[in-house]
């Protein structure tokens, strides 16, 4: 028997965005962490936050089959924001597509393996730690695009 001690749970939500240039020089990688679970109006402001990132610059935007992509209030978000973001949707269930399936493995599959921490703050540390090495990484960055084929 497995007794854990920590007398609630905390749910930690992420979202994350591998960015590639179009020539393949650079990628980079943007994660958002937030308590709780996102929503579509939280999805909103971490796209809002993105867009300060790239300044006017065109971007592509691969997005999987989570019911908060797909709202109305996302829909008519998205529809106001084609003069920078355009939106492709994977289909149903295809993980393998999806460049950003690469990352969660790895993370979890290295910092986040194996984990009981009592505090949820131990495993934001580890998750920022994550974040760290990965991001400064090229090589792995495009890694998971190449293995998303």
């Amino acid at each position: 028997m497995l007794v854990h001690r920590q007398r609630s749970w905390t749910r930690i939500s992420a979202a994350a965005f591998i960015c590639y240039r179009w020539d393949g020089r650079r990628a980079r990688l943007y994660v958002h962490l937030r308590p709780g679970s996102y929503n579509e109006a939280s999805l909103i402001e971490v796209l809002k936050n993105l867009r300060r990132h790239f300044r006017g610059q065109k971007v592509i935007l691969l997005w999987d089959g989570l019911s908060g992509h797909k709202s109305t209030l996302m829909r008519a978000h998205l529809a106001e924001q084609l003069s920078w973001l355009t939106v492709e949707r994977l289909p149903a269930y295809a993980p393998d597509l999806n460049p950003v399936e690469g990352l969660w493995s790895n993370v979890k599959g290295r910092e986040l393996a194996n984990r009981c921490d009592l505090e949820t703050a131990h495993t934001v540390a580890a998750a920022h730690t994550a974040i760290h090495r990965v991001r400064n990484n090229q090589q792995l960055l495009f890694s998971f695009l190449h293995h998303a084929g």
